[in-house]
């Protein structure tokens, strides 16, 4: 993770997202790592996003229960967990909700749709990369609910 310092988030910020406002949203980071998921919760914080975190798939239902969200990052490798047995049970009660699998695995990478996933970035993707992937996504949720 020392590779992608986190003062990039603040260029990111600065940079122009098609001209338009950034959408900020309700989040549910799904990863069964600490360090992981302060990562990218320090970096949707940081464009102004709310996020709550959660290791575990039974957390995750819950929480989806509790409080409607916007965007799920979702880690495929859960501890002994299927990420992608949870994305299943996700998109059969939150069929709305865009997921964005985030993982180490690049064996996925040219099937992530058949798994109905909206978006596939491997862990080492760069923070840039990571934010304007999720900023693609907010918008085009946000228009197609317009």
């Amino acid at each position: 993770m020392g590779a992608r310092p986190l003062g990039r988030i603040r260029e990111y910020r600065a940079l122009p997202f098609d001209g338009k406002e950034a959408f900020m949203a309700r989040i549910l980071l799904i990863d069964d790592e600490p360090n992981v998921r302060l990562f990218y919760a320090t970096a949707l914080s940081e464009c102004g996003h709310e996020v709550e975190e959660v290791s575990s798939g039974s957390e995750a239902m819950q929480r989806l229960e509790q409080q409607p969200v916007d965007l799920i990052v979702l880690d495929i490798k859960l501890g002994r967990e299927n990420g992608l047995e949870l994305l299943q049970e996700i998109i059969h009660r939150h069929p709305r909700v865009p997921v964005i699998l985030l993982t180490a695995y690049t064996s996925f990478q040219d099937d992530y749709t058949c798994w109905l996933a909206t978006r596939y970035l491997v862990k080492e993707t760069d923070v840039t990369t990571f934010l304007h992937e999720v900023e693609q996504v907010l918008d085009a949720t946000r228009r197609m609910a317009s």
